[in-house]
């Protein structure tokens, strides 16, 4: 009996270890947290923070710097230059698959003098970054929110509600809670939910692409929606043609950030060594691409190209919308 448990403890599928957790071990570093995370959740979560839409509500502004030439092509240069960070952080991610990630990362590839600095450095943008970003994401929730409100009540050509800016912060302050509690669950529950984004995206995001330009009548010309540039001085203040070309490629650049968070999810993810770069990647090749063509659909379906000193700069895109409707 000892001789066949004996064998059954040396049977190397019993004693098969992940290879995340293998990576792990020859770093120093102890598995602290269970894997249950596989490559598809993963890349849900990544993917939904990111988000196909979250960019949405820098349309109109975007349009107004600089024209669609500005806004369509700097979304390809910011792709690109994102597509290189991408592959440099996959590679790292496959070599340091830590939950502390970007951190760990900075402490071990700045060296035993630099590392802690580069380290506190590196958690304090982080932590900066987190919390614009929350706060971007769910200011950029409130409008969309309100849109949907405005357009449900008669847009505003028809005397549709648009929120006052007490009714705004309100929407503004009860996402935020709304997404505090959500981020309160097991980690399983939040994949579950991330999954479900996920597909809503990707299909929502599609029949948009599909269709709007469909219903549109008439739509504007490839010359237009690729070549046309055209800066608003009057309503934006700015004069300079090259800032307010970088002031439009920040549609992009909005789209296309929070990529990093497999490399935080990797100590929770099996295979993280293979899955973590792999959701990064995937999240970028598919965000980037779906979010052109839906940049594209957008600007062939624009109806009127109105914008008045009357509107606010905050509702750019709500016009915009409305117009497109």
């Amino acid at each position: 009996m000892a001789f066949r448990e004996a064998q059954v403890g040396l049977n190397p599928i019993a004693m098969e270890i992940d290879s995340g957790e293998k990576r792990l071990n020859e770093l120093g570093y102890k598995q602290e947290l269970r894997r249950e995370m596989s490559l598809f959740k993963t890349f849900a979560i990544t993917f939904s923070t990111m988000a196909l839409f979250i960019g949405t509500p820098l349309y109109g502004s975007s349009l107004l710097y600089a024209g669609p030439a500005s806004m369509i092509w700097g979304y390809v240069v910011v792709t690109i230059f994102t597509w290189f960070v991408g592959f440099a952080m996959a590679e790292i991610c496959s070599s340091f698959p830590t939950t502390g990630s970007l951190y760990f990362w900075a402490a071990h590839l700045a060296g035993p003098r630099w590392g802690p600095f580069a380290s506190w450095c590196c958690a304090w943008l982080e932590t900066i970054g987190l919390v614009s970003g929350i706060g971007a994401s769910a200011y950029s929730g409130a409008q969309g929110l309100q849109i949907i409100i405005l357009l449900s009540t008669g847009t505003n050509k028809g005397g549709g509600y648009l929120a006052t800016r007490s009714v705004f912060l309100s929407m503004y302050i009860i996402l935020t809670l709304i997404w505090a509690v959500l981020n309160s669950f097991a980690l399983q529950v939040i994949a579950f939910l991330n999954m479900i984004s996920v597909w809503w995206q990707v299909i929502g995001g599609f029949v948009i692409i599909v269709a709007l330009p469909m219903i549109a009548s008439p739509t504007q010309s490839a010359s237009y929606v690729f070549t046309h540039f055209e800066t608003s001085p009057e309503t934006t203040g700015i004069h300079s043609k090259p800032y307010a070309v970088i002031m439009s490629v920040l549609l992009g650049q909005f789209c296309l950030y929070g990529y990093d968070i497999a490399a935080h999810l990797t100590e929770e993810t099996k295979g993280a060594d293979r899955t973590g770069p792999l959701a990064i990647l995937f999240s970028i090749g598919i965000i980037s691409a779906f979010g052109w063509a839906y940049i594209l659909a957008l600007t062939f379906s624009i109806q009127v190209y109105m914008f008045s000193l009357k509107i606010l700069v905050d509702f750019y895109f709500y016009f915009w919308a409305v117009n497109i409707i």
